[in-house]
């Protein structure tokens, strides 16, 4: 049995010492031979995985998130429970940036939000008006594109109603704010029963906050904002429109810096979900 066994033992012995001979064989002669063919081959297989994980990376994210998130506004705005009909943005920092407001206004105007204030209270967007405009047709044309002329946008000069020459038809109105918007109406408005009550035709009686309300709205065809959105870590409104935000629903957030769609969409759901008691 022990000769079997020893047997059997360098049979295997003699066939592994020929298997690595081949194998030496095989790799000293074919690879020289077809090194060329080989690699090529190898390259072959290996190139176009390349190109197509580079592709997917650098392609796809940027094409398809922007075609998917178009029709993604209408859709989120449908969803929600209920959609502010004017919009307050409040930017309570000390370095406004155009790009991020832009973005805001076109999100809000896509989701079917039809007016939009925009406010500082040192005035920088109302200075430079027309960068803000500008910035906003170039966002909406860019996140938009084809379905930006479902979207266009009246812009309206100096907190008034009267419509800016760059203008085009109306579907959202735009309105660039600061705080003589607010206070200059009240201010006209009291000017106005003074001179009434001077000249007799009103009563000093008569006088009270609705005939005031009144007149502060005589000339003013845009809603009180339903939402306010307040960036910044300032715990005030800074004279956005004292009057016209008795009844808004106020909600802040850290930062209009690199803010995102989500971080709007956030903030409209818990508009939809709240409870609006007006003072009761």
């Amino acid at each position: 049995m022990a000769l079997v066994y020893e047997f059997i033992w360098r049979v295997l012995h003699a066939l592994l010492h020929l298997q690595r001979t081949l194998v030496t064989w095989f790799r000293s002669h074919l690879w020289k031979w077809n090194g060329r063919l080989w690699k090529r081959a190898v390259a072959a297989l290996l190139v176009p995985m390349a190109l197509g994980f580079t592709n997917h990376k650098k392609i796809a994210p940027t094409t398809g998130k922007r075609v998917g998130r178009r029709f993604r506004f209408g859709a989120d705005g449908k969803a929600l429970e209920k959609l502010p009909l004017h919009i307050g943005l409040l930017i309570a920092e000390e370095d406004p940036r155009y790009l991020d407001i832009a973005n805001l206004v076109v999100w809000c105007m896509a989701v079917g939000i039809s007016y939009v204030s925009v406010y500082d209270n040192q005035g920088v967007f109302k200075r430079n008006n027309s960068r803000l405009m500008e910035e906003i047709l170039k966002q909406q044309q860019e996140q938009l594109g084809a379905d930006g002329s479902k979207y266009s946008v009246e812009f309206l000069s100096n907190g008034s109603n009267k419509q800016d020459h760059q203008a085009l038809s109306c579907q959202a109105v735009v309105k660039v704010l600061s705080p003589d918007d607010g206070r200059q109406g009240i201010v006209e408005a009291a000017q106005k029963l003074c001179r009434a009550v001077e000249q007799r035709e009103r009563a000093i009686k008569d006088i009270d906050v609705n005939v005031l309300d009144s007149l502060l709205r005589e000339s003013k065809n845009t809603p009180d904002p339903d939402l306010l959105l307040k960036f910044g870590s300032v715990q005030s409104t800074l004279g956005f429109l004292p009057w016209h935000i008795r009844l808004t629903e106020l909600i802040s957030l850290p930062t209009h810096v690199n803010i995102s769609y989500e971080d709007l969409l956030g903030a409209l759901q818990s508009f939809a979900s709240c409870e609006q008691r007006f003072g009761k």
